[in-house]
Parts: C-alpha cells; structure tokens; sequence
C-alpha cells in the first residue's frame, strides 16, 4: 500500500512554481484554450476571478459589488503592450469604460499596457486621456503596481498627472525596499495611495521575498503609516492577520468617510470584506476583465494552495462557480 499523501510547505511551493510556469506557457495557454473540453473548465474556473471578457461583463459585475455595500474598481487586462497603435486601441478602452462603469466605480490600469514599455510619453499621453475622462465622470483613477524595472517611468507619469488632476492614484509594493523612501513624496500628492504585497518577480537584493516574515512586517509599517497621514488609502491584502491588525491600529472600526479602505480581489475575500464592512470600514473590490486572463488566473491559484481545491470543485461543479460561460 502507498504511502498517504501529505501536503507539506514545500510540495505547495512546487505545485506553486508548476503553475507560475504554466503561467507563461503561452503553448500550454493556446492548446488548452482552444481544446472544447479543457477550455470549457479552465474557463469555469477563471470565471471566479475574472468579471468576463467583455466591458459589459465588467458594467455588470462592478453593479453587482456596489449593489453588495462594496465600491468596486475595474481593470482592463492586457499584456506589456510594444505597438504604438495597439497601444492607442488599448487605451480607447479604458476610455470607454470610464464612460460606461456604474457612478463611482474607479478604473485602474497597468501603464505598461498603453505603451510605457515602449515610451514614457506615449504613456503619460494615453494616460493623460483616460485621466481627463475619469474626471469629467467624477471616478477615481488608480495606476497599478508593475515590475520594479519600471517603477521609476510610473511614479514620473503619475507625478506628472497629479500636477494636473487630484483624483489619480498609485499603487505602492510592500516587497520593494525603495517604497520606504518613495512613500514620503507620494504622501505630498492627491489621489488614493494603494499598498499592496507586491507579486513581481524581483532579485532579493531589491525586495523581500513572498515568504519573508519581513514582508508583512513592512506592509503593516506602511500601512500604520498612510493611516496615521489621513491621506487617502487602500489596504488591498488577503492577509487576515494583516487586516486584523491595521483594524486595530485605527481603533477597531471606521466610519463611511474615512479616508483609508479595506480591498480584495474578486473572488479572493468576500468574507475579509464582509467582515471589515461590518465593524463600519468602507471596503471595496477589484474585478478584471478582458481576453487575457490566463497568466492572471494561474497567478491567483499560485499565490493561495487552497484556490487549487476551490478550482477543483468550480471545474467539477458548474453551478458552483458563478457562471459557466465567459
């Protein structure tokens, strides 16, 4: 008789690595999406994480969070963009989405995807675009976090927006090292400031690694920090530990204008949310949307080895996940 099977920290970590490789198997991607059977599953799956393909997707899944007692915040996916064209297309989407989201729903995006990759002008122009459209419909605009080889070009677009609107944010990485001596200029800017662990993979000699005990350390430090500044803040962790104690680093409970906000990933913390809603902290929860799904999804299932058993069961059972279709 074979041994029973006992999952250990370190078979997590190599079913972890197995999917972080799958993840940027773009021949693994292509076979299995385009197989009737596999991609039916995979896509029963994603649909957890994922709002949908499509902006209309999107429009209805960030209704459905604001509907819950959430704010909602809505990202269009896509990859390191390297065609000017395709970047000015990439960005009339993000454009139209500021139109269409529910009042109130933020539209974040990754700069890389309008064209940072390929100039930073190109980028602060696209950018500058959907910053002057999210104003006229009275939404926040948040920038998301990328690879530390770019860290430099997204805080200059970002400065170079806040010297003219007052309603676009940033998002911060606790693993970086440099975010200590970054934050200090952020806090002198409007806009939201997003801290976040970060999921890049970076050289040790700039950030923590996912499993350092200093990681989440260095989150709480930034965290209490931005708290006490009154500036305006996003926790965006799954960490129970951590929400717990910045929940107790600003007394236990929150009121409707507090300038701080709990956040979650879709399908990653509703209970998190549910629970920081209850003790009076405004929350909110970021949904994705778009046709490249697949590295975001086998990255959400990596990160956590309890996702694997819950996409088990979506793959098996349908009427689980939220819906079949994409």
């Amino acid at each position: 008789m074979s041994n029973p099977l006992v999952v250990t920290e370190e078979s997590s970590t190599q079913a972890a690595q197995v999917l972080r490789g799958l993840a940027l198997n773009e021949k693994v991607k292509a076979r299995t999406l385009a197989d009737p059977v596999l991609g039916r599953i995979v896509r029963r799956v994603a649909r957890r994480y994922v709002a949908g393909e499509s902006l209309a997707d999107a429009v209805e899944q960030a209704a459905q969070i604001m509907v819950a007692g959430h704010r909602a915040s809505v990202e269009y996916m896509g990859g390191s963009c390297r065609d000017p064209e395709q970047a000015i297309a990439e960005t009339d989407v993000f454009v139209e989405a500021a139109r269409r989201l529910p009042p109130g729903c933020s539209v974040s995006l990754a700069l890389s995807h309008i064209g940072l990759a390929i100039d930073e002008d190109l980028a602060f122009g696209n950018a500058l675009r959907i910053a002057q459209v999210t104003a006229e419909t009275g939404r926040e605009m948040v920038i998301s976090a990328e690879g530390s080889v770019l860290t430099d070009a997204v805080l200059s677009v970002h400065r170079k927006l806040c010297e003219r609107f007052g309603h676009v944010g940033i998002t911060v990485q606790a693993r970086l090292y440099r975010t200590a001596d970054d934050l200090p200029a952020l806090l002198a800017l409007p806009g939201r400031i997003r801290l976040v662990k970060g999921a890049f993979p970076e050289s040790e000699t700039i950030a923590c690694s996912p499993g350092d005990p200093a990681l989440p350390a260095a989150y709480l430090r930034h965290a209490e920090s931005l708290a006490d500044s009154g500036h305006l803040c996003s926790f965006a962790t799954h960490d129970w530990d951590l929400i717990h104690r910045i929940d107790q680093h600003l007394g236990g409970g929150g009121h409707d204008d507090a300038p701080w906000e709990f956040e979650t990933l879709l399908g990653c913390g509703p209970d998190r949310l549910a629970a920081m809603a209850e003790r009076g902290h405004p929350t909110r929860e970021y949904a994705v949307f778009g046709t490249e799904w697949w590295l975001y999804v086998c990255m959400m299932l990596a990160d956590d080895p309890q996702r694997l058993l819950q996409a088990l069961i979506d793959a098996a059972c349908p009427e689980l996940s939220p819906t079949e279709a994409m």
